[in-house]
């Protein structure tokens, strides 16, 4: 997939409208992946490529009403399906680069990504560019309802190793970005790649 935004806004725009229809049976997989972000209540978070929203429900329980969902789109027909999904209840959404976030630097908790990692032009300066917004100690978790193989399956290619969610590729990758890799997990139900923001 070649990774420019013009490719990336198409690929989600032209599928947007029933994308949720197609993946109706990931909710369980979301609302367990928030939950081992562990996230408090009072917590500001980011959903980064946040698409139909799927996870502002889970992310609004876990932070409560005093805290800060934000979901950060860059493709507008996507932010158009979550508010007709009724999602914009749960977070504000921002139609926004991950690369050029609207965000002060270390002001949030935690960052959600699903599905986040293939999609970015350029991981490292992306992923730091997370960083940037998430305070010393803060958390980042990268996720998917498929593991890399299923995934792949999926998409009827071969797993590589140059997968960027492979561990020996994506630990280094965040330790550049200002990110320690503390759980990775990659089973056939799901990819949850959990780090902490370094200090």
């Amino acid at each position: 997939m070649a990774h420019d935004h013009t490719h990336v806004q198409e690929f989600f725009g032209s599928r947007a409208a029933d994308w949720d229809a197609r993946f109706a049976g990931d909710g369980p997989a979301y609302a367990a992946a928030v939950a081992d972000l562990g996230l408090r209540p009072g917590d500001a978070v980011l959903d980064a490529g946040c698409g139909t929203g799927r996870a502002l429900p889970p992310l609004r329980g876990a932070v409560g009403a005093r805290g800060t969902v934000l979901g950060v789109d860059l493709t507008p027909e996507m932010l158009t399906a979550a508010v007709r999904a009724g999602r914009r209840a749960a977070g504000q959404l921002l139609l926004a680069d991950v690369s050029r976030l609207p965000v002060r630097s270390a002001v949030l908790d935690a960052v959600f990504g699903a599905g986040l990692i293939a999609h970015l032009p350029h991981p490292g300066e992306n992923l730091r560019e997370l960083a940037r917004v998430v305070r010393p100690g803060g958390r980042l978790a990268l996720f998917h309802p498929l593991g890399r193989a299923a995934l792949a399956a999926r998409q009827g290619r071969r797993i590589t190793d140059e997968d960027l969610r492979a561990e020996p590729i994506l630990r280094p990758l965040l330790a550049g970005s200002g990110w320690r890799l503390e759980s990775y997990t990659d089973e056939d139900s799901r990819f949850l790649a959990l780090a902490v923001r370094h200090c």
